[in-house]
């Protein structure tokens, strides 16, 4: 790997500054969120963002949720790194998530580095931070946390609920948990259940991380240590499979990086060596290391089904949600099949659902990108549904 990424100026763990970071802060002093595994959490506090305004009929509001590396800076500057939020060619005014028009929310999930209540937060009972005794979450969780924010903004039913990746298993969560409570919703390169090799993909990131001696069996914090090399391991395997073998060919081929021969070595020869040694460096600035291991556990642990009897159709029986499924050629972490395994089961209910597979070449992200097609086919469908719901 060469040498050991940058440390930030911000802190030996710059997650857990988060704290201080802009935004909004829900506390729920007097609030015990149970958890799938039978664990509790007390004092739990949830960041969020907002954009937009409010309508009086509280009819206009769209909880927009995060994949595993993404927080609630979705349309901001984002205040570690300086720059756009994730998903800022989407959200925002005369976009497709128009904040014109509707109201967006965005939280960090539960179990993240920043702001959310998570492993690198201080746990009440010992003033320590938690590490790994922090609970194991699960999307359900996620999804039942961002329900008390629902609650507290006053607002009974969403407009809809949009999510890409992670983002879009909790779609499917709040769609199933809180039927009455979505309008429509957008689940975007998504699955009902988290793949064996997807398993096997994050199992080999927790590793990384945990074989870096500077975890300290998750309590780097205390012992002022930080596993930067193995976060940042943990980060470029990762970032592969969100890329397409056209992607990476278009971007890199096989051309060098900063000279005219190989070495005949170790360092990095190739210019797609050394893009990815620079994801892992900069992504060390703004995530914790616990977090990766309880965030990707929790993407392991989703399969909808299997909270129904094992029979995916009961998890939307008799729902009047609408649906918009969006998948992509080149996705070959969550490919079309998996999207068409929910549509099927949703066909199985009678339920109202719309499905596109976009070609597209740029592999999982493709989400995150410029894509027009992406754009109107969401445009399109918020617009109608708008319509059919009297918002202007």
């Amino acid at each position: 790997m060469g040498n050991r990424p940058p440390m930030t100026s911000l802190s030996i763990h710059p997650a857990s500054a988060a704290l201080d970071l802009p935004g909004k802060r829900l506390s729920f002093a007097d609030r015990r969120l149970t958890l799938d595994c039978g664990a509790e959490l007390s004092n739990v506090t949830l960041a969020y963002q907002t954009y937009g305004t409010l309508n009086a009929g509280k009819s206009n509001a769209i909880l927009v949720c995060h994949a595993l590396t993404g927080d609630q800076f979705v349309a901001d500057e984002h205040p570690i790194t300086g720059k756009p939020g994730w998903w800022q060619v989407m959200v925002g005014p005369g976009l497709p998530v128009d904040t014109d028009r509707y109201f967006v929310i965005c939280a960090n999930v539960l179990g993240g580095c920043m702001g959310t209540t998570g492993p690198s937060n201080t746990n009440p009972a010992t003033n320590q931070p938690y590490g790994l005794e922090f609970p194991v979450i699960t999307v359900g969780d996620m999804v039942r946390l961002q329900s008390w924010l629902i609650d507290h903004l006053g607002i009974d039913k969403l407009f809809a609920v949009i999510g890409g990746s992670m983002g879009g298993m909790q779609v499917l969560q709040w769609a199933a948990t809180y039927p009455d409570r979505v309008f429509a919703a957008v689940p975007i390169a998504c699955a009902a259940r988290h793949s064996a090799q997807n398993i096997a993909f994050h199992e080999v990131g927790r590793q990384a991380i945990m074989a870096d001696p500077e975890w300290r069996k998750g309590a780097y914090q205390v012992e002022g240590t930080n596993p930067a090399r193995g976060l940042s391991v943990a980060r470029m395997a990762a970032h592969i499979t969100y890329l397409s073998e056209a992607a990476l060919h278009r971007k890199f081929g096989r051309n060098l990086q900063d000279r005219l021969a190989l070495s005949y070595g170790f360092e990095a020869d190739f210019q797609v060596e050394s893009y990815l040694r620079h994801q892992g460096s900069i992504f060390v600035d703004r995530f914790d290391a616990n977090s990766y291991l309880y965030i990707t556990r929790a993407m392991d642990y989703f399969d909808l089904a299997a909270q129904f009897g094992g029979h995916l159709p009961r998890a939307f029986k008799d729902t009047r949600t609408r649906f918009c499924l969006i998948s992509f050629t080149s996705d070959w972490l969550f490919p079309t099949s998996e999207s068409r395994a929910i549509v099927h089961a949703l066909n199985a209910v009678a339920a109202n659902v719309s499905f596109v597979e976009i070609e597209s070449d740029k592999g999982h992200d493709a989400f995150l990108l410029d894509e027009p097609e992406l754009f109107a086919v969401l445009g399109g469908f918020l617009n109608g549904c708008a319509e059919h719901r009297g918002i202007a």
